[in-house]
């Protein structure tokens, strides 16, 4: 074979070639726009939290961590000096105590006064019965008097008897009838304005009452004194509150990536003193439309680690619209994008065994 013919057989083959590649590129893409719609790359990123003391601040006096530290959820991490706080509370305690006594003494002086008053009244009774006898006594005197002097009257008139002697029954009964005055004065005074029954128990004497409105009002100082008891043991509880949140645990299991407040330091309330990588680790995909309406937040997907192709399960999380910086642009007018991009975040299984920064791939 001559020289022509084998170059007219080496170029019909490079044709052949050509033609076969172009149909195989139109049937089926292998170039980077295609690959990069079947292969999506993501990097596995863990979550940090910014751990800080809630609400209280003050120096710290024990720094329990290091950077690159793991920790397991409840450990110790910081820890702020107690002493004001401690001082707060046993002040609060004693102001606690002291109410305490002043309830207890004040609970004593009211059942005084309302035993004290139950025994006035009961004194008061027996003085009443007492002084009614004595005015009853009286005007039965007063009675005899009179029947004395008229008789005496009728016996001066019939000149029977001597007018000394009605002079005598006289004044005896202006006596009786002084000492029934006085007898019944004494009595008004012990009724001192109450109604007089006639049933000793059943008066309702002025000064008893008053007596048992000032002990009846000691409950209200009592109610007062418990009120403020309360207040001081709201106080109590927030400053124990306090106290506990002087001492930073770790919320969860994690790495300590950065302690940015060392022992000695003024700490600032609800500053951040340590920076927390977790074990929550996801990674982003962008996909396109027609790729994003056949997924779905809940599904399961199956991601390739780069180095060591190992398969690492995962649960999609969030899917949204990506930012217009993911979307495919190219042949719309006024910037419109050809195929709007989604945002796929993906959180791998726990106990997959996996490090943050390792890049996985996913094949659609």
């Amino acid at each position: 074979m001559d020289t022509k013919s084998k170059a007219n057989r080496a170029g019909i083959i490079f044709i052949l070639l050509l033609i076969v590649s172009g149909v195989i590129l139109m049937y089926r893409g292998n170039d980077a726009t295609i690959l990069a719609i079947e292969k999506k790359d993501g990097i596995l990123t863990a979550e940090q939290i910014k751990l800080a003391f809630d609400s209280v601040g003050g120096r710290m006096v024990t720094e329990a961590v290091k950077e690159g530290q793991q920790i397991k959820s409840g450990d110790l991490i910081m820890e702020l000096d107690p002493t004001d706080t401690n001082l707060s509370i046993e002040k609060l305690k004693a102001q606690i105590a002291q109410l305490d006594a002043q309830i207890n003494s004040t609970s004593g002086s009211m059942q005084l006064n309302f035993f004290q008053a139950r025994n006035d009244e009961q004194q008061s009774f027996r003085q009443i019965d007492s002084q009614r006898a004595l005015v009853d006594s009286a005007k039965a005197t007063l009675t005899n008097a009179e029947i004395d002097y008229n008789r005496k009257l009728d016996l001066v008139n019939s000149g029977a008897i001597a007018k000394s002697q009605l002079d005598d029954a006289t004044m005896a009964l202006n006596v009786a009838k002084a000492n029934v005055q006085t007898q019944q004065q004494a009595l008004e005074r012990l009724l001192a304005g109450a109604r007089d029954s006639g049933r000793t128990d059943s008066i309702s004497l002025p000064t008893i009452e008053k007596e048992r409105a000032t002990a009846r009002n000691m409950q209200n100082d009592i109610a007062a004194l418990n009120q403020q008891k309360k207040a001081l043991e709201v106080q109590l509880q927030e400053l124990e509150i306090a106290k506990g949140r002087l001492k930073l645990h770790a919320p969860e299991d994690g790495k300590i990536l950065s302690v940015l407040q060392k022992k000695g330091e003024m700490v600032s309330p609800n500053t951040p003193v340590v920076l927390l990588e977790t074990k929550r680790i996801y990674y982003d995909i962008y996909v396109s439309e027609e790729q994003a309406v056949k997924l779905h937040e809940g599904d399961e997907i199956i991601c390739k680690t780069v180095a060591g192709e190992k398969k690492v399960p995962g649960t999609i999380r969030l899917m949204t619209q990506a930012p217009g910086f993911a979307d495919l642009k190219q042949s719309r007018e006024q910037g419109q994008a050809d195929l709007s991009a989604f945002q796929v975040r993906i959180y791998i299984n726990p106990d997959a065994e996996v490090l943050a920064g390792q890049t996985v791939s996913v094949e659609f």
